[in-house]
């Protein structure tokens, strides 16, 4: 797979994840996909995902940096949301919020088959302190 069709397919991911659109979710994902480290298959992935969209009803999946060199993608995806109470274990409760998450993703076939994610929680913990958010730092 060229590196184009690859971008193109995980372009199509990123669509699926902000549509909310889980019945097709199954044509990016593996049905054994493992995330960090944890075999969710397709069916956890969906409830991982819909969990996250109940926490944060404006979750928005923003590509700000994509490289691709199959069968791997890494991208750096941004957020400006609101999580509605608690998020990675901080109390958010409806705080407007912009950090950053750097994930990598193994394709087989043309899925998602294995996710290795870190979300940059010190940018968020320095916002809930009275920090500026990341878009706003000079």
């Amino acid at each position: 797979m060229s590196k184009t069709e690859l971008a193109d397919i995980y372009r199509g991911y990123i669509a699926c994840l902000n549509r909310q659109d889980w019945p097709n979710l199954g044509q990016f994902v593996s049905d054994d996909a493992v995330h960090n480290g944890r075999r969710l298959g397709l069916p956890g992935y969906v409830a991982m995902l819909e969990r996250d969209f109940d926490e944060i009803p404006d979750l928005y999946f923003n590509v700000l940096m994509l490289l691709c060199d199959p069968p791997y993608i890494a991208c750096r995806l941004g957020f400006d949301c609101r999580p509605k109470a608690k998020f990675l274990g901080l109390d958010v409760n409806g705080r407007r919020l912009s950090f950053t998450e750097n994930v990598i993703y193994e394709f087989r076939g043309g899925k998602i088959v294995e996710v290795w994610s870190v979300i940059d929680k010190v940018a968020i913990e320095a916002q809930l302190q009275g920090g500026q958010r990341p878009n706003e730092m000079e």
